[in-house]
C-alpha cells in the first residue's frame, strides 16, 4: 500500500492464520464481543473502534506515575507511530509478528495497528507468563513485559527481533537476553507517544529515536520528544536524561522519584542500578522524612524480614546508602509487570 490509512487494511495481513479485510474484521470483532475468550473481547471493542467514524481512539493509561486518565489519540497518528516502527525494526509485509500483551492498553493496540498498516502475519493469544508456550513456530517480531521474557528464555530461540517494553529490564533478564542469537531491544514510550519512541539493543547504554523523531531537554534535564507526525505538540515527560545527540539520549530517572538528602540530589534508578544482583528478592529505592537531612534514603525489599549484609552496599556512594530498610511482603504491580511505587508503599 503506497499510503497507509487506518481505514485500510494491507492485503498481506493475517490474522491467526486468516487473511483478512476490513469487514471480515469487523465481523471477527462482533464474535469476539458476543461469544469471545475474556482476552479476545477487548479486541472485538477495539476493532470496532478502529473502523468507525471518529477519527480518534479512546485509551487510558497505564497509572503507573499518577491516576489512570483516559486520552484521545489520533488514528493518523497511530498509523504514523506503526509506520515508525517498521522502518526502525525493517519490517516486512508477511512477517510474522506474535501479539501476546493485554489488549486494554496501548502496546496491546498498536501491534494490531503495525499489523494491519505493515501486512504481518499476526498470531493473536491470550497474554501469560510464558505466551510462546503453546504456539508453534518462529517468529520475526515479538514485544513481550520483561516478566513474559524472563518466563519465555528457552522458547526466544524462535524469534528474531524481540521487543521489550512496560517496566525495567533486570540486570540479570539482561544478561540470559545478551547469551541469546535474538535480536532484543528494549523500548523507551508512553501512552502519550503512542508507545515507544525510541529502543536500544540490550547492553548498549543509549537509546535511538524512531523515524522522524528528534529529542532536547528543558532545563531540568526532563526529556522533550518532538515527533510532529504523532503529536502537534512537544511532549513534555518527567524522565531525567543525558543527551548523546538530537536522536540519542541515557536514561536517569524520573524527575518525581528524585531524592533530596542533605541538599544532595539522588536518583532511586541509578541506586537501583548499581545494587543490581546484590539482592536476589525485588526491591526498590524510596525516601521518608528526616529532620536532620531532610529526606533519608530507604531500602524496600519484598519478601520476609531478614538481616542484609554490609557488603551489599558496598558499591553505594556515602549519600546513596540506605538509612533504613523496609520488607513488604508483595509489591502492587501493574497489567505489564511494572511496579507501582506508591501504592505498594501504602501496603
Amino acid at each position: 500500500m503506497n499510503n497507509p490509512t487506518y481505514y485500510n487494511v494491507h492485503n498481506k495481513f493475517k490474522l491467526n492464520g486468516f487473511n483478512l479485510n476490513k469487514d471480515d474484521l469487523c465481523r471477527v470483532a462482533y464474535s469476539f464481543i458476543k461469544e469471545g475468550e475474556e482476552f479476545e473481547k477487548p479486541l472485538g471493542d477495539f476493532l470496532l473502534d478502529w473502523f468507525d467514524s471518529k477519527d480518534y481512539i479512546e485509551m487510558q493509561t497505564s497509572g503507573t506515575t499518577g491516576l489512570p486518565k483516559t486520552m484521545k489519540i489520533s488514528k493518523d497518528a497511530m498509523v504514523n507511530s506503526a509506520l515508525a516502527t517498521g522502518d526502525f525494526f525493517e519490517l516486512e509485509p508477511g512477517n510474522r509478528a506474535l501479539q501476546c500483551l493485554p489488549v486494554k492498553y496501548v502496546a496491546g493496540k498498536m501491534m494490531f495497528v503495525r499489523a494491519m498498516i505493515l501486512g504481518l502475519d499476526l498470531e493473536f493469544v491470550a497474554p501469560s507468563s510464558n505466551p510462546l508456550e503453546n504456539v508453534e513456530g518462529d517468529f520475526d517480531f515479538v514485544a513481550m513485559v520483561p516478566m513474559q521474557a524472563q518466563h519465555s528464555i528457552r522458547e526466544l530461540t524462535r524469534v528474531k527481533k524481540l521487543i521489550i517494553g512496560g517496566a525495567k529490564i533486570s540486570d540479570s533478564l539482561e544478561k540470559q537476553l545478551l547469551k541469546l542469537k535474538t535480536c532484543c531491544y528494549e523500548t523507551f514510550g508512553m501512552t502519550e507517544t503512542i508507545t515507544h519512541i525510541a529502543a536500544k539493543r540490550i547492553g548498549e547504554k543509549a537509546f535511538t529515536v524512531l523515524p522522524n523523531v528528534t529529542i532536547s531537554c528543558d532545563e531540568n534535564n526532563c526529556l522533550l520528544i518532538h515527533a510532529p507526525r504523532i503529536s502537534d505538540e512537544i511532549i513534555h515527560t518527567n524522565d531525567i536524561v543525558e543527551s548523546v545527540n538530537e536522536n540519542q539520549f541515557v536514561f536517569v530517572g524520573r524527575q518525581d522519584n528524585v531524592i533530596n538528602s542533605g541538599g544532595i540530589k539522588l536518583f532511586p534508578e541509578i541506586i537501583e542500578e548499581k545494587l543490581s544482583g546484590k539482592l536476589e528478592q525485588n526491591y526498590f529505592i524510596t525516601s521518608k522524612s528526616d529532620k536532620e537531612l531532610g529526606e533519608k534514603i530507604v531500602l524496600v525489599i519484598e519478601g520476609e524480614k531478614y538481616s542484609v549484609p554490609e557488603t551489599v552496599f558496598e558499591n553505594l556512594d556515602k549519600y546513596e546508602k540506605p538509612k533504613e530498610i523496609l520488607f513488604i511482603k508483595k509489591f502492587k504491580l501493574n497489567s505489564n509487570g511494572k511496579l507501582i511505587r506508591k501504592e505498594t508503599l501504602e501496603i
